[in-house]
């Protein structure tokens, strides 16, 4: 990827860098670590929480800062979580937007919050479908 494409990604015109991102991702799964919602299902599969730090960390830049650092499949590790229901997604949101405002300058949280939602709603439809209880699911019987 060039280096002029990275400049424009939408993170940089808002201020965001790789300590921003480190800030909200540690910030943020600290306080879902505690949640008692959200705790008993990251902590159930998740062994190292400071390697998993690191992806998340690599996921927010690769989706914010077009930096590519990013190497996963996030559907398929949330598509096999069978406990994981729409509560989830709308709890982790409203989890992920306060922190956000509270630890990024508001352009910045915007944008990240932005991206929050379109990556949850896209999740969660993945895991529908692949769950078989999406809205195509009555197709695939017919």
């Amino acid at each position: 990827m060039s280096k002029d494409r990275r400049a424009s990604a939408p993170g940089h015109a808002v201020g965001i860098d790789e300590e921003m991102i480190r800030t909200l991702v540690h910030t943020f799964y600290a306080r879902v670590r505690r949640d008692a919602l959200l705790g008993p299902i990251f902590n159930a599969k998740i062994a190292d929480w400071d390697e998993h730090l690191e992806k998340l960390c690599s996921f927010w830049s690769s989706v914010t800062l077009m930096s590519g650092l990013y190497k996963g499949t996030p559907m398929q590790a949330h598509a096999a979580l069978p406990e994981i229901k729409s509560r989830h997604f709308d709890h982790w949101l409203s989890l992920f937007r306060a922190t956000a405002r509270e630890t990024c300058p508001p352009a910045a949280a915007d944008l990240f919050i932005d991206r929050a939602e379109r990556i949850a709603q896209s999740l969660e439809m993945g895991i529908a479908l692949y769950r078989g209880t999406g809205p195509l699911a009555s197709l695939r019987s017919q």
